[in-house]
């Protein structure tokens, strides 16, 4: 019997998940399905129960779901409660189990495609939702030299901060206009919200005006290849690191916790560039 996985955000029309992962379990030999499912926030507790009751095998969660959704399932791994967000769900005979892939997809992906060392890197981090998280966890694990956060409700700031003194990292918080004042004082800049997602692709989540020579630009947002963010970025001399690793790697992760298969990572990046316009320029 033909196995369903699935999607659940709020939207989910941009999202090229279904292309690479039916893709991928073609590729693999594995007879399954992987759809899109949009719910809204308030039926998340039904869709969790959905997954029970129609057998659906895993799912991948996002926006705006990665951290409610951790009350509905049976069981959270140990990445995924440090980092406080879930964005897979395994389904074993019944039992629902979360994990986060996306912070190791995240950094795997910044390191690969920057040559950077990043050990040392001032960092900002633009969002504090399940996205900003992932990151900032998987950053913290792998070793950075200090972390400011600037959201629009500082309130979320707070427990990320506590998880920075856990790792014995210096972190802070700034606003928006504090950031873009002393926007020089950073080496790498993420932006984890989904400002200058498509269709919405001449928002930016901030002014570059004082960004330093030389800075990465890092976006999560693979639709469109390139924010307005990115471009004003290599505009000003910065370099950009797209969203498009972190969401290959973080799919392939995904489609390991399934499956215990290792899908062609090559394959699935082509794929969505492919469908996006052909190459990063």
């Amino acid at each position: 019997m033909e196995k369903v996985y699935g999607l659940l955000g709020h939207p989910v029309g941009h999202s090229m998940s279904p292309l690479i992962h039916n893709d991928a379990f073609s590729n693999v030999g594995i007879k399954a399905n992987y759809q899109a499912f949009d719910v809204e926030p308030e039926m998340l507790e039904e869709a969790i129960t959905g997954i029970k009751a129609l057998g659906i095998a895993g799912c991948n969660v996002t926006v705006p779901h990665k951290i409610a959704v951790m009350k509905f399932i049976d069981e959270v791994d140990e990445e995924a409660e440090q980092i406080g967000a879930v964005n897979t769900i395994v389904n074993q005979n019944g039992k629902l189990i979360g994990h986060n892939t996306d912070g190791r997809g995240y950094v795997q992906s910044l390191i690969e495609e920057t040559n950077e060392d990043i050990t040392n890197k001032r960092f900002l981090i633009i969002g504090a939702g399940g996205a900003a998280r992932g990151v900032i966890t998987a950053l913290l694990r792998y070793g950075i030299g200090d972390l400011t956060i600037t959201n629009r409700t500082q309130d979320k700031i707070e427990p990320l901060l506590e998880l920075a003194k856990m790792f014995q990292t210096t972190a802070n918080r700034a606003t928006r206009a504090e950031v873009e004042q002393n926007l020089d004082q950073f080496d790498v800049l993420i932006n984890t919200t989904s400002i200058g997602m498509s269709p919405r692709i001449e928002d930016s989540p901030l002014s570059l005006e004082n960004l330093r020579a030389g800075a990465i630009a890092s976006d999560l947002i693979y639709n469109p290849l390139k924010t307005k963010f990115l471009k004003e970025a290599q505009v000003r001399g910065g370099k950009s690191h797209t969203g498009i690793g972190m969401f290959v790697n973080q799919a392939a992760l995904s489609f390991e916790h399934w499956t215990g298969v290792r899908p062609d990572h090559n394959r699935m990046r082509k794929l969505v560039l492919e469908k996006l316009g052909g190459t990063i320029c």
